[in-house]
């Protein structure tokens, strides 16, 4: 009965990974296809493999400055969310009175707030404060949008840590920073890889933010250069696909070498 029930969750489980997979094979035959045989079947596979549709997506948009711009918005969002995050989770953890309570059901309480609810709003302040426009204030727009469950993942993990851990760092002569960098930080590895992993499929193939921040094509994320080749009236469908397979592969690899540390790290952090 046993070995029944575990071929069947094992067929069950294959079933729902190949219904995963399927919209990724779709995308990846049809980015090898001219424009008329995706139109007459999208489910053939290409009589030819027509490379120049993506060598043609470099040529027509700049691939290499919009990937450049996506780098440097990611790692700001992630620096911010993990430095502010860690030291902010680690604070409110550890201080015990009201206070700490309010400010911590603040930040969780900013998890249930629509991003489109504060979009107008975070428009007109990122264009007061002159950050509209830039690929910088974007990052910076990404920590305060990424930190609060930064806060609560972090928060919950700091609590299964021994506090004996800091009495001892503290009797060695250790003030709370040297603690935090020394001690705590390095045991916020398993959850920071969790939310390093998070993190990056959001900032990366996030596309409403830039879409409403960013003005200048030279500064576009690569979301909104392959946006660039949908048309009002036509659109190159080949040219498309490719745009997305080659934008989503850095993000798919990263994915999968660090994605056994998303459970690991929820299950030790936000469960306990």
């Amino acid at each position: 009965m046993k070995r029944l029930y575990s071929v069947l969750s094992t067929l069950l489980l294959l079933f729902f990974a190949a219904i995963s997979f399927f919209p990724i094979y779709m995308a990846l035959i049809n980015s090898f296809k001219t424009q008329g045989e995706i139109f007459s079947s999208v489910l053939k596979w290409p009589s030819k493999l027509h490379f120049e549709n993506y060598t043609g997506v470099f040529e027509q948009l700049n691939l290499f400055q919009s990937g450049w711009n996506t780098i440097i918005v990611t790692v700001i969002g992630l620096a911010g969310i993990v430095i502010f995050g860690s030291l902010a989770g680690y604070k409110l953890a550890r201080t015990s009175g009201k206070l700490s309570n309010f400010i911590f059901t603040m930040f969780l309480a900013s998890m249930l707030v629509p991003f489109h609810s504060i979009m107008i709003t975070l428009t007109k302040i990122a264009k007061g404060i002159h950050v509209q426009g830039s690929i910088y204030g974007l990052g910076l727009i990404y920590i305060g949008l990424g930190v609060n469950m930064a806060i609560f993942l972090y928060h919950g993990f700091v609590k299964s840590i021994p506090k004996e851990l800091e009495e001892a760092a503290k009797i060695d002569g250790c003030n709370d920073f040297q603690i935090y960098t020394k001690i705590i930080f390095p045991l916020l590895k398993p959850i920071t890889a969790t939310i390093l992993i998070l993190d990056v499929l959001w900032l990366w193939n996030d596309f409403l933010l830039p879409l409403i921040m960013l003005t200048d094509v030279n500064n576009y994320t690569l979301m909104l250069s392959v946006n660039m080749l949908f048309g009002e009236y036509n659109s190159d469908w080949p040219k498309i696909l490719s745009g997305l397979i080659i934008t989503a592969l850095p993000v798919v690899i990263f994915y999968a070498v660090f994605q056994k540390y998303i459970l690991k790290g929820i299950a030790e952090g936000a469960i306990k």
